[in-house]
């Protein structure tokens, strides 16, 4: 089984604590271990460091080698530019194709997500690894619901079709974007929606095979990649491909269009920590419900916050619900209900043309 940790995202709704060169997934935002970190961590009791790759971008390369020494450096795939998860897919695709059996298992996971329970996480893995072996289809891994969130896409599940292991497998009836939240709402009733977690599990064969049926002219570049892996000729061929791959996510590339999809139901609990307010949601807080990851502060009649500074002291008065998020050039406040909305403060900085903040 080999592992591909996508971990090459920029996290712009983590500003200004993220930036381009220090993203999310390199962050401490749970504990005293990135999110990369604890990736790795979470999945290295199922394979060896020889069998895990880190697709990231070219000028993380050095911190992702900094922060997981133990893995080979010809593991840590950098991509030239952002394309989304086909192309990052595709590449770790013709990697493990080249290195290995035709029939290897291929489980690809975030590298930016917080999970608890890992040995029920690990076993739905293996469960989900023999069923992809066994039925040569593709897989992936639904969340069940617990609230409306209007943050996560959604997968509508049909009918069962298997157990694995006693973990219930389904056909995918439809994928569904981040929704309103009225349709959330309807999501959570109907009992048929899944959260769509980003992990996939198939054989590399099958997956490279989609890409030859669905995107023909994706798998052609994958095969010029191919030829060039593991010599010195690699990562120019990687440049050459990747500047003219278009940008686009696994789901619309693949998993929507294909005919046997399936997905597995898993039991333990999953955050894909996509904004300030998750990270409130996982934190410690107070008595008074702030969450503070502060050394000092002052708090007068403040309750529901998240404060985050590791230099200044940070004193709120009569306030509630705020997100405040302080570092050496840029101070963060924000409705805590409305924290998606910091991707749209990067947007404008970037528009403006003010870099030194990204």
């Amino acid at each position: 089984m080999y592992c591909v940790l996508m971990a090459g995202g920029v996290g712009s709704r983590f500003w200004p604590l993220s930036r381009a060169a220090l993203p999310k997934q390199m962050l401490n935002l749970t504990g005293d271990r990135s999110m990369l970190q604890m990736t790795y961590a979470r999945i290295r009791p199922l394979t060896s460091p020889q069998k895990i790759l880190v697709v990231t971008n070219i000028d993380l390369k050095k911190q992702v080698r900094e922060q997981l020494p133990e893995l080979p450096e010809e593991n840590i795939i950098a991509e030239p530019f952002g394309r989304n998860t086909a192309p990052c897919i595709g590449l770790a695709g013709a990697i493990i194709l080249k290195r290995a059996q035709r029939d290897e298992i291929m489980v690809v996971l975030p590298a930016d997500h917080l999970i608890e329970k890992e040995d029920q996480f690990r076993n739905t893995l293996q469960s989900a690894v023999q069923y992809a072996q066994k039925e040569k289809c593709l897989i992936t891994i639904g969340i069940k619901p617990h609230y409306p969130e209007t943050g996560y896409g959604y997968i509508q599940r049909g009918e069962k079709i298997s157990r694995s292991l006693e973990k219930d497998v389904f056909r995918v009836k439809t994928f569904a974007e981040k929704p309103n939240r009225d349709t959330a709402e309807r999501f959570l009733k109907s009992g048929d929606f899944l959260w769509n977690s980003g992990m996939f599990i198939w054989s590399v064969e099958l997956i490279m095979n989609k890409f030859d049926q669905y995107q023909p002219e994706m798998a052609e570049g994958f095969r010029k990649i191919y030829e060039a892996i593991d010599t010195v000729k690699m990562y120019k061929e990687i440049k050459q491909v990747y500047s003219r791959m278009k940008s686009v996510s696994i789901d619309y590339a693949i998993m929507e269009l294909a005919q046997k999809v399936c997905i597995l139901e898993a039991d333990f609990k999953w955050n894909d920590v996509g904004s300030w307010e998750a990270a409130y949601q996982i934190a410690d807080k107070d008595e008074q419900s702030n969450a503070l990851r502060t050394k000092d502060y002052c708090l007068i009649d403040a309750k529901n916050n998240y404060v985050y500074s590791k230099k200044k002291l940070v004193a709120l008065g009569d306030v509630e619900d705020l997100v405040v998020v302080e570092t050496d050039d840029a101070l963060l406040i924000c409705k805590k209900g409305q924290s998606q909305k910091v991707k749209n403060v990067v947007d404008s900085l970037r528009h403006k043309k003010l870099m030194e903040y990204l």
